[in-house]
Order: C-alpha cells, then structure tokens, then sequence
C-alpha cells in the first residue's frame, strides 16, 4: 500500500512539473509574440516654440500636414505646448 501512495504522488509530481513546464514554454512563445518594434524617429531639424505658437501655427510655419508633424513629434501634448520646447520639423520615422 505504501508502494501505491508513493508511486501516485510521484506520478503527480511528474505530472504537474510536465503542465508547468509547458506553461512556461507557451508563455514565453506569446510574450515574443506580443512584442512590438517600436518606430525609430530621425530628426533632421528642431524647432523651439516661442510664446504664442501652437501646433497648428508651427505646422503652417513649416509647411507639414498633421499627421507628418503627429509622427515625428508622438509624445506632444498640443493642449501643453510650452516656451522653449524642441519639437521636431523635419524627420522620418523608420
């Protein structure tokens, strides 16, 4: 009987260890899979806002539609556009 009861608890033991191994072995595939390469932005020239400007008035001045100027500028807050602040005029994504 003591046979049976180690026998059973090893055969859990293997078991639950194989699940968990392809648990692991799954989620790593999905965690790859979930990455995603981000853009890799190229500047080719900057601008610092005056007082007054805003992005519309800075797109107008440097003849870019909203989305060119959205891209090569994705963390502008346009409603917080301050003095001094370097956006970008003339760029690519890649």
């Amino acid at each position: 009987m003591a046979y049976n009861k180690a026998s059973m608890l090893l055969s859990c033991i293997l078991l639950l260890s194989f699940a968990l191994l392809i648990s692991v072995g799954e989620s790593k595939v999905s965690f790859h899979k979930s990455l995603k390469r981000q853009p890799v932005l190229v500047c080719n020239k900057i601008y610092g806002t005056q007082a007054g400007d805003t992005c519309f008035s800075i797109i107008q001045a440097f003849h870019l539609t909203t989305t060119a100027f959205s891209t090569i500028n994705p963390n502008l807050n346009c409603d917080k556009v301050f003095v001094g602040e370097w956006l970008c005029v003339n760029g690519f994504s890649i």
